[in-house]
């Protein structure tokens, strides 16, 4: 299943509506040389060009001409030099037809539809873009994130932050291929293999559908490591395998999951006590997830269970919640709880965090561990977003906290030095929100018991 022509027009008509007038610039992507101009890293669209004009296809560039009521696709029609590279194409004028858009034009003709005028224009984050825009608009790339269109931002991100029926089924499909991801890597995980192994496992899962990875594969055995790609380790009895693997389908939207699982047939009995910890946190943040309640509530609960857990285990000491809203918990949990999902992993992140995942005049935090809360504004029907908390042990981040006498009042420090080895765990599941509540997506379950991961392993 596909975007329909008729949700097209409704977007950019709902977009006119809501900017009132103006000149609306989206660049698409372009191919972008991995080694040299003609061996390109895999292509893909800006997802803001995707939601609007949903053309998958390299060189383009559209206006929205509020005032006149115009909608204009530049591009360049492809010459045999192309087509016997590439194959025989439908022409751009009949790929703008099928979103429903009638003005096709060279693409030299935009510099002249935009000369002179007041354009909007979205922060760039690719270097050609940002080149584009000083050739197009005389604006130099330093100057660009400042004068980049907050009126236009928040436009796009009213629309794409509520998910319709469409986009949920598509996304759904996204979650359902990375669950199958996880699962693989259930079966594949074993000690004596290495982690690239999984990752290939895992990785040819969502390419055999003709899908594509929505962002690097983390898989490892160093999860205290948050964004570890570099697949460099054996897999060992009593390690603890972490996977951060989700799948993007022909469609674009994406799925983001997390999980935890032991390399050996069972987990240590201390990993399965963090395990359960764990899971109390990701439980106390999804009895959180209410329309209208912050997200920032959930992310408290999350980690006033950690702190709870930690001081079970003789690692934290004082009030549990006490220890969540002063930012001592961070030592365990460095991260935001979860961002919106959609058709980019972390969605619109490029359009700024603070008009995506913050209420009009909410301040973000610049504390360790908040600083990281990508979403922490009120839940509104169709938001699509992840709940992944996570422990780790982060040697690095206990000996700078301890040189720093940092929450002394809350940390025992003399306790932690069994502990610098555990590495990390998480898990990770994806929501969204209706009227009547959080539902999960996804058809498959993703285990998430310990006796469900056990189960997983040995299928």
């Amino acid at each position: 299943m596909q975007i329909s022509k008729e949700t097209y027009i409704r977007r950019r008509a709902q977009l006119k509506r809501d900017m009132g007038s103006g000149l609306l610039l989206f660049l698409g992507n372009d191919e972008a040389a991995m080694n040299y101009a003609d061996n390109t890293y895999r292509f893909r669209q800006d997802s803001t060009f995707l939601y609007f004009f949903g053309l998958d296809y390299a060189g383009l560039a559209a206006v929205i001409d509020v005032d006149n009521d115009r909608e204009i696709i530049f591009g360049n029609e492809l010459t045999i030099d192309d087509i016997v590279w590439t194959g025989t194409m439908p022409s751009l004028r009949e790929l703008a037809a099928t979103v429903g858009i009638a003005d096709v034009r060279p693409m030299s003709e935009l510099a002249t539809i935009v000369k002179g005028k007041s354009v909007h224009f979205l922060p760039p984050y690719r270097g050609d873009h940002r080149v584009w825009l000083w050739e197009l608009l005389g604006v130099e790339p330093a100057a660009q994130p400042a004068k980049a269109s907050v009126p236009f931002i928040k436009a796009i991100v009213s629309q794409r932050n509520h998910k319709d029926e469409e986009e949920l089924r598509l996304i759904e499909e996204s979650v359902d291929l990375s669950t199958q991801m996880h699962l693989a890597a259930y079966r594949t995980v074993r000690p004596g293999i290495h982690e690239s192994e999984v990752a290939a496992v895992v990785e040819q899962v969502a390419c055999r559908p003709g899908g594509a990875l929505a962002f690097p594969t983390i898989a490892t055995v160093q999860g205290q490591v948050l964004h570890n790609h570099g697949f460099i380790h054996d897999l060992k009895e009593g390690d603890i395998f972490l996977l951060d693997a989700g799948a993007e389908t022909r469609s674009h939207y994406a799925g983001d999951l997390s999980s935890s699982m032991p390399v050996g047939e069972r987990f240590t009995q201390r990993q399965a006590e963090v395990y359960e910890i764990h899971l109390r946190s990701f439980w106390a943040a999804v009895d959180k997830l209410q329309l209208g309640r912050p997200f920032r509530d959930a992310h408290i609960a999350a980690a006033t269970e950690i702190a709870r857990g930690m001081k079970e285990l003789g690692l934290m000491k004082g009030d549990p919640a006490e220890a969540a809203e002063a930012g001592a918990y961070a030592l365990f949990f460095p991260c935001g709880l979860g961002h919106m999902v959609g058709l980019d992993v972390h969605d619109m992140e490029n359009l700024g965090e603070q008009y995506v995942g913050y209420a009009e005049g909410t301040v973000k935090s610049t504390q360790f561990g908040f600083k990281s809360l990508r979403l922490a504004r009120p839940l509104e029907p169709g938001f699509v977003f992840t709940v992944e908390p996570g422990i780790y042990f982060i040697p690095e981040l206990m000996d700078k906290w301890q040189a720093e006498g940092q929450f002394r009042d809350f940390i025992c420090y003399d306790r932690l030095g069994p502990w610098r080895d555990f590495t990390g765990l998480r898990n990770e599941l994806n929501y969204v929100m209706t009227e009547q509540g959080a539902r999960l997506l996804g058809t498959i379950k993703k285990p998430m018991t310990i006796e469900e991961v056990y189960e997983a392993k040995m299928q």
